[in-house]
């Protein structure tokens, strides 16, 4: 019988005996957009696996500055959630649904059982892991040492999609980024100048697709 665990390529090859642990013990969530997944200083209770929607998940600092780490979209696992789990800590970050979000959930004891008793199961939590690790070192890569104004193009085309219109704010984009409001307030109005974009509170059209493209594909 198919079930939420079919979504999941890595967990379609479990052995019947522990399918039916995770559909037996598991729950199917659903939140509205906007809810805090979780938080700093909260641990874990359970594994959640994305059947849809968008989680964001960002940290502030010190001095108050939001960074989006990276998102779980449909068919992802959190790798915050499974690294706290798996060294019983807090987390130090926070979750927040961008969209209404559909989620099994998996207790932390069935998390604990599997992962010490089925090979399939560590498996694919391991895998699932080292893949976003290898994405959160892409992140801190692109901070460091890649321009702003490619970093700032790119990511207008990813947020634009199909569509010409970026609904965000600046300090959302600086979120976005890891930088500071006035950063991405300067790169937007050069991107004005050069007639790339069209400035509106809370809205960016992007009027030259092209440019902001060649941009975005310069080896910085």
């Amino acid at each position: 019988m198919t079930t939420w665990i079919d979504r999941f390529e890595g967990l379609t090859n479990l052995p019947n005996d522990v399918r039916d642990i995770l559909v037996g013990q598991s729950q199917v969530l659903k939140v509205p957009a906007g809810t805090v997944i979780f938080g700093p200083g909260k641990a874990p209770e359970n594994l959640l696996l994305l059947l849809a929607g968008s989680v964001r998940v960002q940290q502030l600092s010190e001095s108050g500055r939001e960074i989006v780490l990276y998102r779980v979209n449909a068919g992802e696992s959190c790798v915050m959630t499974t690294a706290c789990l798996l060294a019983y800590e807090e987390y130090s970050a926070e979750g927040i649904a961008e969209t209404e979000v559909e989620a099994a959930a998996i207790p932390r004891g069935v998390f604990d059982e599997l992962v010490s008793k089925s090979e399939a199961f560590r498996r694919f939590v391991f895998s699932a892991y080292s893949k976003r690790i290898t994405d959160l070192f892409f992140v801190i890569e692109e901070i460091a040492f890649q321009r702003m104004d490619i970093r700032l193009a790119q990511r207008l085309l990813t947020l634009s999609r199909e569509t010409d219109v970026v609904k965000a704010t600046h300090q959302q984009l600086a979120a976005e980024l890891g930088t500071a409001r006035e950063v991405v307030s300067r790169q937007l109005q050069e991107f004005q100048r050069r007639n790339w974009v069209a400035l509106t509170r809370g809205t960016i059209t992007l009027l030259d697709k092209t440019a902001i493209k060649k941009l975005a594909e310069t080896d910085a």
